[in-house]
């Protein structure tokens, strides 16, 4: 049988099946059977494609790949909204959109100018100025805010957050301050390794080797007995302990 048949007659099979499983039997099951290569040309590109572009990893592969091309666009179209409507919703879309572009001192301004009014102590929000504090350089103001976040929230969790005081504590150099926030994050079964990663890291810089080879040996063995996705997922920290801690 010549290989063009057969890749019809499995490209037919594989439509009716998916025409099938999808609820759209009925005209499209008559169409693909009817037309073969034309019909599952139709379906394919009026009922499959658009739900492939829908989908949220089509999506942020478009929305990357439009980053690429243009950077600034999400920004202007930001501040083009926030022209429009000085709203806090605009006003976020901008300082988020800074922060994607790496402007951190202008995403710094923006979530300031959220933070008034009903919002003035919104933790979403004050987590994320803190954030881009941290990321502007400033770990000082970034812990200032996390502190002032938790007193005005005191119900309010993140292990993010928690992460980020701990890294704003060391980037203060208060080492030992860290340490402990560190050592707390991995005792409250911080997601994933970033966190033990850091602490090794700052156990090395703190002269205190065999510790940070242990959490280090650690990482490794829990990694090797997680599902695969999971060792994908953390690779960035396993190399990165490696790289520094040896292997």
């Amino acid at each position: 049988m010549p290989l063009m048949v057969i890749l019809n007659f499995a490209l037919v099979i594989g439509c009716c099946i998916h025409a099938v499983r999808s609820g759209r039997m009925s005209p499209w099951l008559f169409v693909i059977l009817f037309f073969q290569t034309i019909g599952c040309a139709i379906y394919l590109i009026t009922q499959v494609l658009p739900e492939l572009t829908a989908s949220r990893a089509a999506q942020q592969a478009k929305q990357g790949l439009k980053r690429v091309i243009d950077p600034e666009a999400e920004r202007r179209k930001a501040e083009a909204q926030l022209g429009m409507a000085d709203t806090v919703s605009n006003r976020l879309s901008l300082a988020r959109a800074a922060a994607a572009r790496g402007d951190f001192g202008q995403s710094v301004e923006m979530f300031q100018s959220c933070l008034k009014g009903a919002y003035a102590n919104d933790a979403a929000m004050m987590l994320e100025l803190a954030q881009a504090q941290f990321a502007n350089g400033k770990p000082a103001e970034s812990r200032a805010t996390l502190d002032a976040l938790k007193a005005a929230n005191p119900g309010f969790r993140s292990p993010e957050g928690h992460l980020l005081y701990a890294r704003a504590l060391s980037g203060e150099g208060h080492t030992d301050e860290a340490l402990i926030e560190y050592q707390a994050l991995v005792d409250g079964g911080y997601p994933g390794e970033e966190a033990r990663a850091r602490y090794a890291l700052l156990l090395k810089e703190a002269g205190r080797l065999p510790e940070a080879q242990a959490l280090k040996a650690e990482m490794f063995k829990r990694a090797d007995l997680a599902p695969k996705f999971y060792k994908k997922n953390e690779q960035e920290w396993l190399d990165l302990v490696r790289r520094e801690l040896g292997a």
